[in-house]
């Protein structure tokens, strides 16, 4: 195992647990929830990668890693929509400036099912939907009609692939502090 790695995430139902469990295996990297480290343990490592679920425009348990100084921090976040039709600004926007600047942030597709959703969650997606609902259909985008066509279902967008560039990233960075 390369103990000069760590990946730490904070899941809720799944998906983030799974691309952190795939991160870990693909750098030989200890793997851990966030629960079970504090900001002053993760300072022990050269790298900490960090992933989180979006929920509500921000990365669930990302204070985490904004307690300390790192010399390398990867955060990756998981969420339902497209990475690649997404703006994130207003997800970035939200960390601070020094986390901006230092960290290095990566997008990847999750999943839902709706069955599994809290009370909140279930509220949240119930108003994207009439949000989207209320558009005109020529104003709908591919990823509204994706999101009303999978909508109260079951639907798994996880990809191990997606994590190549994350992962390529992370072992550059080792290259470099050796």
């Amino acid at each position: 195992m390369n103990k000069r790695i760590i990946v730490v995430y904070k899941s809720i139902y799944g998906a983030t647990t799974t691309y952190a469990t795939w991160i870990s295996q693909a750098l030989n990297a200890r793997l851990a929830q966030s629960k079970e480290v504090t900001p002053a343990e993760l300072g022990k490592y050269d790298v900490v990668v960090y992933g989180g679920g979006l929920y509500a425009g921000g990365i669930a348990g990302v204070k985490l890693v904004t307690k300390a100084p790192y010399k390398n921090l990867v955060i990756f976040t998981v969420g339902l929509a497209d990475p690649d039709a997404t703006n994130y600004s207003p997800v970035i926007d939200r960390l601070s400036p020094e986390l901006r600047t230092k960290a290095r942030v990566f997008h990847l597709r999750g999943g839902i099912d709706y069955k599994r959703l809290n009370l909140i969650h279930k509220v949240m997606m119930s108003m994207k939907k009439r949000e989207i609902l209320k558009k005109p259909e020529s104003e709908l985008t591919g990823e509204s009609r994706k999101f009303l066509e999978t909508y109260g279902r079951q639907i798994n967008f996880c990809d191990k692939d997606s994590i190549q560039p994350l992962v390529d990233y992370v072992q550059s960075c080792i290259k470099v502090i050796q």
